[in-house]
């Protein structure tokens, strides 16, 4: 038997994302969706406009697992609705899953970002600095990773300190503009590196094509 007859070439895969609002939407389709589909996979962003909460989010996997051959989520945990005061990541992506229907369970890819889509970019503070035209912010923003052990999804979730109120207060951030770019300067490999929850996501993604 001949080496190439060993190899054997990527699945086509088609998942779709439901995420929080636009700038996630904006983020699949600039950032994710371009890097996975050299990996044959083919990722479409549905946004549920906010109000993320686990009955509405049953309800919108089991409609969008119809068109797609598995469904993920990419919701913020300090967006989550009704989480109780000692919910975990680990935790609230279980009651997702569980929580849906029984017939789409096994297609269901569940994902919580820590602690919101903020924090990623916080993977390079040059790129925010360049981005939100502030040479300052690299400074900044490099103490605020220090004091979280340089890992961005350690960014705290309180209503003074989550990712989002320290870029809002510090800079002029525009969440649905700003958000997007700044992830794509960044790119998909450094997020990686930098973030390990993102990081088990997408390994968890290309799996399904391997």
């Amino acid at each position: 038997m001949d080496e190439k007859s060993h190899w054997r070439s990527p699945r086509m895969v088609r998942i779709g994302i439901s995420v929080e609002g636009v700038t996630e939407e904006r983020f699949v389709k600039m950032v994710l969706a371009p890097y996975l589909a050299d990996k044959q996979i083919f990722v479409t962003a549905i946004s549920m406009g906010g109000d993320v909460k686990l009955d509405r989010v049953r309800a919108e996997l089991k409609k969008i697992a119809y068109g797609f051959d598995y469904v993920s989520t990419f919701y913020d945990f300090y967006g989550f609705k009704g989480r109780a005061d000692d919910e975990s990541k680990g935790s609230l992506e279980r009651k997702m899953k569980d929580h849906v229907h029984e017939n789409i369970r096994n297609r269901i890819i569940p994902y919580i970002q820590m602690y919101e889509f903020e924090g990623l970019l916080f993977s390079s503070p040059e790129a925010l600095a360049t981005h939100l035209q502030d040479p300052s912010v690299i400074e900044w923003s490099t103490q605020v990773l220090h004091e979280f052990e340089k890992n961005p999804e350690r960014i705290n979730n309180s209503k003074e300190t989550a990712p989002s109120k320290r870029l809002g207060q510090r800079t002029k951030y525009r969440k649905t503009t700003h958000g997007p770019n700044i992830a794509k300067e960044i790119g998909i490999e450094k997020l990686r590196e930098m973030c390990n929850g993102f990081d088990e996501w997408l390994n968890q993604m290309e799996e399904l094509a391997a």
